[in-house]
């Protein structure tokens, strides 16, 4: 994310002329449909997991589900914002090798090509955060740069023939300590000092060890990193501008609604992980692997969104009260579905599933429609 702080943002004066927009950069656009395109594979992927019918049944989309969503849809946004903060041509090819690898799991091509042009990508990220600490090193580009290296190495595990169930961890410390980086970007309005900031960096490191261990030593790996997780929860409540902004009105408030929300799924994985130990299938593995990539990282997607659109596209998404229905349908919809597997019943697990996917795309048509209508 850019370190403008939105929920802080103050709504400026309307100019007099009517502004002439700047085109769309059309290279950009590309990339960001790349992303987009992997989002709805993993979502048609999603439903045949659950069972339930769906647009495109090619023969690989339920065993790449995980690379698609992880991968291909977020890990391609956030090479793409990164890409644009850094401003250099280069950095453009992480995106476009994260989106492009998703895509050549589901061709004829043997798996481990599109498994490999990822690794390219990723690695990019790697190179695209090394750059932006050179221009101005921080504690924020280093927790981001220590989640990309997560993400590398873990692409580079599945490589190898190890299941997504065991290096899932790696994958998760990769979203955690994206999105915990850029709230420490963004937290300069509440300030956190140099000691704040070391035991968010300390935290982080933690978060990288448990999720490294976890796969060596299962059962003691597992237990860090949930309580990693849990002490990374607990700064965010302690430190994030979001715990002030939710008193506010209009998009601060809206922001600080979905951050708070993703914390508490985090919190939930965490602890879940703590109590029960490994889980690499069955029910405990879907409530982790949900609340982390549905209830964590989508939430902080929707709170972010304001952001990420105006800084990749040159183009505002303005804030309207109807893009909470997105924030209650997928909320909702994750409970019924976590509740249903857990206790199971498989007409709420699946109806939770089949939620979660509306929910996603009303919230990609809300923004499609605001954006458009600016």
């Amino acid at each position: 994310m850019t370190t403008t702080d939105v929920d802080a943002e103050h709504p400026q004066p309307r100019s007099r002329r009517t502004p002439v927009p700047r085109p769309v950069p059309r290279g950009r656009l590309a990339l960001l449909l790349g992303g987009g395109v992997a989002m709805l594979l993993g979502l048609d992927a999603g439903l045949l997991l659950l069972g339930l019918p769906a647009p495109v049944t090619i023969e690989r989309l339920p065993e790449v589900h995980g690379q698609l969503m992880l991968i291909g849809f977020l890990g391609t946004v956030i090479a793409l914002e990164r890409a644009v903060a850094l401003r250099r041509p280069w950095g453009f090819s992480a995106p476009l090798a994260t989106g492009f690898g998703s895509l050549l799991l589901l061709t004829a091509l043997p798996i481990e090509v599109g498994q490999v042009v990822q690794l390219i990508g990723l690695s990019v990220l790697v190179g695209i955060y090394g750059a932006l600490w050179r221009r101005a090193a921080s504690t924020a580009v280093a927790i981001q740069w220590l989640g990309a290296v997560l993400a590398t190495g873990g692409v580079l595990l599945w490589t190898t023939g190890v299941t997504t169930g065991a290096l899932f961890p790696w994958l998760a410390g990769f979203l955690v300590l994206t999105i915990a980086g850029e709230r420490l970007e963004l937290a300069h309005v509440a300030a956190p000092g140099p000691g704040a900031q070391a035991g968010l960096l300390g935290i982080s490191a933690a978060v990288a060890i448990g999720a490294a261990a976890a796969l060596l030593w299962p059962t003691p790996g597992t237990e860090v990193f949930g309580l990693a997780l849990l002490a990374l929860v607990g700064w965010l409540l302690r430190h994030d501008v979001a715990t002030r902004t939710v008193r506010s009105v209009g998009l601060p408030r809206y922001s600080a609604v979905n951050l708070l929300l993703g914390m508490a799924w985090l919190a939930v994985a965490g602890g879940s992980w703590v109590v029960l130990g490994p889980q690499v299938d069955g029910p405990g593995y879907d409530l982790v692997v949900h609340a982390v990539t549905l209830g964590f990282a989508m939430s902080m997607v929707l709170a972010h969104a304001p952001i990420i659109l105006p800084a990749v596209l040159v183009r505002p998404l303005p804030y309207r009260p109807v893009l909470y229905a997105a924030t209650l349908a997928l909320q909702l919809s994750l409970i019924l579905r976590v509740a249903g597997d857990i206790r199971g019943i498989g007409w709420a697990w699946q109806g939770g599933g089949a939620g979660n996917v509306l929910a996603l795309l009303g919230f990609v048509a809300l923004s499609a429609v605001l954006v458009v209508r600016r």
